[in-house]
């Protein structure tokens, strides 16, 4: 019956994977010669957003049809690379670095030194989940979570119009998130609490509770709702960083006199 059942999750491994590139074609459709052609940015970053919800019903449905597996575990890994790796960083050039170039060699040729800022991200994704897969914690990250780092830059164009991106504020965002893959800096695991804490009942109160709280704001504010939840939880492992580095600091004294 596992053996059965193993197409379950890997369909929705290989689903996340699709989603990651079809939302590198559709930022391609954006070119020199069809400059104006900006909001195909906002529908692929949807893509790389829908293959989020793909990425963590696959992981659930190996759990709960007890249908894990090693091919799956890498179909899930290349999947992460592609659509949380690679797409946004294409996303990013496409929709800001394309532009950023340079007459290094003074030679007239503009070199497009934007596509090198770009390819920090898949570098960064591509170093985590290896890393992930070599060695990881049960019950926590090591560093930001690759799909969560995708969101984060699939939310772009979908929180601002594609022409009144900040660029001055998004390509530090895009370059920090990168880089927090790769950190050291622990983050909990949010279906670690989920699976532990939650029962099916809670989990629906919960989700209706969002469904009601989203019909009140209203669609253009959803993006920005989930921006503050993501914001949070990256948040939340930068100051567990802190308040741990002042404890190793600054020990306490009544520990040290017993």
């Amino acid at each position: 019956m596992k053996l059965k059942l193993n197409w379950v999750p890997n369909a929705l491994s290989l689903g996340n994977l699709t989603l990651g590139f079809v939302s590198m074609l559709i930022a391609s459709d954006v070119t020199s010669s069809n400059p104006n052609n900006t909001q195909v940015f906002l529908l692929s970053g949807i893509f790389i957003i829908l293959a989020a919800l793909f990425d963590g019903f696959d992981g659930m449905a190996a759990r709960a049809l007890n249908a894990t597996s090693a091919l799956g575990a890498e179909l899930d890994t290349l999947a992460d690379l592609t659509t949380f790796g690679i797409a946004p960083g294409y996303l990013t050039y496409k929709m800001i670095l394309e532009n950023f170039k340079f007459d290094f060699f003074g030679t007239g040729e503009l070199f497009p030194y934007g596509m090198l800022v770009a390819s920090i991200f898949p570098i960064c994704a591509a170093y985590r989940l290896a890393r992930f897969t070599v060695s990881h914690d049960p019950t926590s990250f090591t560093g930001l979570p690759s799909p969560i780092a995708g969101v984060i830059v699939g939310l772009f164009p979908v929180a601002f119009p594609s022409n009144t991106i900040p660029t001055f504020l998004t390509i530090p965002s895009f370059i920090i998130v990168a880089l927090l893959m790769v950190s050291k800096i622990r983050y909990s695991k949010p279906q670690v609490a989920i699976r532990g804490k939650f029962t099916k009942g809670r989990i629906l109160i919960i989700l209706a509770g969002f469904g009601v709280l989203f019909y009140f704001l209203g669609l253009p504010k959803i993006p920005f709702v989930m921006y503050g939840i993501l914001v949070f939880y990256v948040s939340s492992g930068i100051i567990s960083l802190v308040i741990q580095f002042i404890q190793d600091f600054y020990p306490d004294n009544d520990s040290e006199n017993k």
